[in-house]
């Protein structure tokens, strides 16, 4: 993750205490939100074991016991086919008021490594995260308050999101 990311991530949550916070793709490279964000219980979840990961599973498909606060993914959504079902999942974990926090490689980023921030390794994906693809993704999940910022330098996209309270289903 590069500081701008982390930078952005610090300046949303800021002034706020969460009880509990999933990292979705929450694998220490180049650095972490883990101690940027206030809460009682911070989570990452990422697809392989890794600096600061707690749980090792595919993003898509992990729950928590019980809905958090909020989930965060940074720098990850570009490296993964399955950036729309993320979004869903995340949507899934949250309790009701929760939010959705993220960036991610926004188009014009040039291709690099889920490991290590250097070049693609062989095999891996990667797909530059497309403003209306990333829209969509929230608002068919069912987010509200949904915020994109596009970024020319480093090229990033960064969100906001909420789960509807119960009172606005």
């Amino acid at each position: 993750m590069h500081p701008e990311a982390m930078q952005w991530v610090a300046y949303q949550t800021r002034n706020k205490t969460y009880g509990t916070v999933i990292d979705l793709g929450g694998r220490n490279v180049n650095g972490t939100t883990r101690d940027t964000i206030g809460c009682d219980l911070y989570i990452a979840v990422d697809i392989a074991p890794g600096d600061g990961v707690d749980v090792v599973c595919d993003a898509a498909e992990y729950r928590p016991e019980e809905p958090v606060e909020c989930v965060v993914t940074t720098e990850m959504l570009e490296h993964t086919p399955r950036a729309a079902d993320i979004v869903a999942a995340a949507f899934e974990m949250l309790t009701p008021g929760g939010e959705f926090i993220g960036t991610a490689a926004g188009v014009g980023r040039p291709p690099h490594s889920a490991v290590d921030g250097n070049r693609l390794r062989e095999g891996e994906h990667y797909a530059n995260i497309d403003k209306s693809d990333l829209f969509d993704w929230l608002h068919d999940t069912g987010f509200v308050d949904i915020q994109i910022d596009v970024q020319r330098r480093p090229a990033d996209i960064r969100w906001t999101a909420r789960r509807p309270d119960q009172t606005s289903v």
